[in-house]
């Protein structure tokens, strides 16, 4: 990500094994240790809680300290609990901890390193995981209501920061091949047919527009929404089979 140290909290499996490896570091709930990856950098897990302020402080003090700086802020962390037949019949318990994990846990991540990142001299970037839950219905009402609070943040948060200069951008994923899907192939295959490019996405997919929007190629882009879905979101697949009459 252009050589500057960067911080992921996020599952230490699926889109958090591959995009904290491209970092120079990555924080993520797992042993903490070296870790290797796609990436040129040293990737080093470290736990975190994002439920709690003082964990997220720490882990961004200890990246601070162990690499002298940081310079990009992958938010990546979420948690998605079922749907019930009925609104309500769904716990708030549940609602809640889907909304302060992916919601208020990336404010956390955000609130702790942003004055780190407004002193890396212009390169300081947020790259928040949005979905595509957040702008279209695709179920899960707590975990899209927060990933649609995720895009707000990154709209706001973004001119807030300008000034200071971070850039703040989300990445909207569609389905991804990731350990959460295992013994589920045949939902991914039927799930495949729905997407114009005909396949489900990879890790690596996503780790590639993190990288992206993280680098001074991507150095006057701010405040945007990148779907990378495959084509998802601009296509209506169910209607044109109904008027193809399939």
């Amino acid at each position: 990500m252009g050589g500057g140290p960067s911080i992921a909290p996020g599952p230490a499996t699926g889109l958090g094994q591959v995009t904290a490896p491209g970092t120079t570091t990555g924080p993520r709930p797992a042993a903490p240790g070296p870790a290797t990856g796609h990436g040129t950098g040293t990737a080093e897990a470290h736990v975190c809680d994002v439920g709690d302020q003082a964990s997220v402080d720490a882990a961004v003090a200890y990246a601070v300290a162990r690499f002298g700086s940081l310079d990009v802020l992958v938010n990546n962390a979420m948690s998605c609990t079922p749907d019930t037949p009925l609104i309500e019949d769904q716990p708030e318990d549940a609602w809640q901890r889907d909304l302060d994990t992916t919601l208020t846990g990336a404010f956390r991540c955000v609130r702790a390193a942003m004055p780190h990142l407004a002193d890396a001299g212009g390169r300081g970037a947020v790259v928040n995981i949005g979905s595509v839950n957040g702008h279209q219905d695709f179920g899960n009402h707590a975990y899209s209501a927060a990933k649609a609070g995720l895009a707000s943040l990154t709209r706001t948060l973004a001119v807030q920061s300008a000034e200071r200069g971070v850039r703040v951008n989300l990445i909207a994923p569609g389905t991804v091949r990731t350990p959460n899907w295992d013994g589920r192939e045949d939902a991914l295959e039927r799930a495949a047919r729905v997407y114009p490019l005909g396949r489900v996405g990879r890790p690596e997919d996503i780790a590639a527009a993190v990288a992206f929007l993280a680098s001074a190629d991507a150095s006057w882009i701010t405040g945007v929404t990148l779907p990378v879905d495959g084509g998802l979101l601009i296509s209506n697949a169910a209607l044109r089979q109904a008027f193809r009459g399939d």
